[in-house]
């Protein structure tokens, strides 16, 4: 795909994100594997989606569950085999689905054989492919740095009797991007996977790759220096302009699509966890079409659910980016999933699930959903002893990590771990994700899983929601509405986010109106009447 081209596959795709331990098991294991995912292709591809992004897969002791690999260009044997990948991307192609895989490139696990040779001494080849620092004269870390996942960004080696820095876990040490050597060897990776066919990148923490060489402390945020900071997790209480989203990064982003564009019809897309900044990095990572395709942030996997909110994200990407793109999402691998932060103590989940597909599908950039989204899955609330995920046993009562969103899919109600496996699941199936599987879905003819098959449907049939441009109209309480025009058509959209109904004068120059869509009524054609959690697309003609 040439540089800044605007007709790639990706551009208003709708991804599907598949995390492997989760799928399916073939083996008896109870934890997932490839081959169960190609098993179940033939689900995904009837959504009606794109791609399928898998969470990793690579090598890897596991302590991150998959996100600190050991061996970059190999399938861990609790997943398969080279060859079981394979086959998976075969199928995929067949069924007509893009296969995204995630790249987890800042940092590597404690067990690679880079980290081994480089912790070895401080004068081998790979001394500086991570990032070493001296002590303080007082033994104390180089600076105030803090990791994401709890406490300081710095561990103490015995052997090399320095630090060295890790973002997330202490077995995961940050890779030393100014080391042009590093660059080298993780896009020798990349290729890796591009001459096996793959035809797109995650790139997980992508802002997180290149650190101030200077390591210089981050300052306190004004909240904590006025001690009215509430946050949970001590990492969110400095203002991170050091120890990540360093302007050296851009280069690197070049040299990666440079290599992408090096292939027929590739794409990237970047995780940014920027807290305030993060749509404004978005824009530097997508602009000018020769470093990523397209990012996402965290703005919409929080838990505000306001038209006000959506409005005020959407129309800050607009103004903050030219002639870059986004990837919207609701849920992912790292957050509750929507349907329960978003769900009221009046409303009804169901209505949550339909309402958000609709809102997702409408707007504008391309967008990803979360497996089991499609069921109205809600959060699995989870014991303590049940917990993997080493944020929620560091955090736990405070924060319960991210295994709620991460139970096993529900395939058959009847069956035995619904379908998942023939073992114990390695995390617990709630019962009422059982109730919600596949096959009692499919049955439904008014079920989620049908609104979301309809809803991409809709969605892929007009040009104007795939790829066409967006403006926002005036609404009164908690009513969003706004124009999609492309492809020669105009469309209507508007949500009431609210529980209660709403009525949405229709302005007097947007022409006639036809629906298209929705669960709203048009009153004497002056005005729009909408039940709680109502969707409205109409044409204008």
């Amino acid at each position: 795909m040439a540089a800044g081209d605007k007709t790639g596959w990706w551009r208003g795709c709708v991804i599907y994100q598949i995390y492997p331990r989760s799928f399916q098991d073939t083996t008896g294991n109870g934890s997932g594997d490839l081959a169960g995912i190609t098993s179940r292709l033939a689900h995904v591809a009837s959504l009606g989606v794109d791609a399928v992004w898998l969470s990793p897969f690579f090598k890897s002791p596991m302590a991150d569950m998959g996100y600190d690999v050991s061996d970059y260009c190999d399938v861990d044997p609790m997943f398969g085999t080279l060859e079981d990948f394979d086959a998976l991307v075969a199928e995929a192609h067949r069924l007509g689905l893009k296969i995204v895989i995630d790249q987890v490139l800042s940092h590597s696990s404690d067990k690679h054989d880079w980290f081994a040779e480089s912790r070895a001494s401080r004068d081998n080849p790979k001394s500086d492919w991570y990032v070493w620092a001296d002590t303080k004269p007082d033994g104390g870390a180089p600076n105030n740095w803090l990791s994401v996942f709890g406490g300081p960004a710095w561990e103490w080696d015995s052997t090399r009797r320095q630090y060295y820095m890790h973002n997330f876990l202490a077995s995961q040490p940050d890779l030393n991007f100014h080391n042009p050597e590093v660059q080298d060897a993780l896009l020798d990776t990349v290729r890796f996977w591009l001459e096996r066919g793959v035809d797109g990148f995650r790139l997980d923490t992508v802002n997180y790759y290149v650190h101030d060489r200077w390591l210089r402390s981050n300052p306190p945020l004004a909240s904590s220096v006025a001690g009215t900071n509430g946050e949970t997790n001590t990492y969110l209480y400095q203002e991170h302009l050091f120890d990540k989203t360093q302007p050296e990064n851009l280069a690197f982003l070049r040299r990666f699509r440079a290599l992408l564009d090096e292939y027929d019809d590739r794409a990237a897309v970047g995780e940014i966890g920027d807290e305030g900044r993060s749509l404004q990095t978005l824009a530097a990572y997508t602009s000018g079409g020769d470093k990523l395709h397209m990012c996402y942030t965290f703005d919409l996997l929080g838990p505000q659910f306001s038209a006000a909110h959506v409005r005020g994200c959407v129309a800050a990407f607009e103004a903050a980016v030219s002639d870059g793109w986004v990837c919207w999402a609701f849920s992912n691998h790292d957050v509750v999933r929507h349907v329960s932060r978003w769900t009221r103590p009046d409303s009804d989940p169901d209505a949550v699930a339909r309402f958000s597909i609709m809102l997702l599908a409408c707007l504008r950039g391309s967008i990803c959903l979360y497996e089991g989204e499609e069921l109205g899955l809600e959060e699995a609330e989870l014991a303590y002893e049940d917990l993997r995920d080493p944020v929620g046993i560091r955090f736990w009562p405070g924060v319960k990590g991210r295994d709620g969103c991460r139970t096993p899919m529900v395939w058959e109600a009847g069956a035995d771990n619904a379908g998942f496996s023939t073992a114990r699941p390695w995390l617990p199936i709630p019962a009422s994700h059982r109730a919600r599987a596949v096959d009692v879905q499919n049955a439904d003819t008014a079920s989620v899983l049908k609104s979301y098959r309809t809803t991409l449907a809709l969605r892929g049939k007009h040009e104007a929601l795939v790829s066409g441009s967006i403006r926002f109209l005036d609404a009164e309480g908690d009513l969003l509405a706004f124009i999609r025009e492309g492809g020669g058509e105009r469309l209507l959209c508007v949500f009431n986010f609210g529980g209660g109904s709403a009525n949405w004068p229709l302005p007097g120059d947007i022409g006639v109106v036809t629906e298209l869509d929705g669960d709203a009524s048009l009153t004497r054609e002056v005005e729009l009447l909408l039940p709680g959690l109502g969707c409205f697309l109409g044409r204008l003609d």
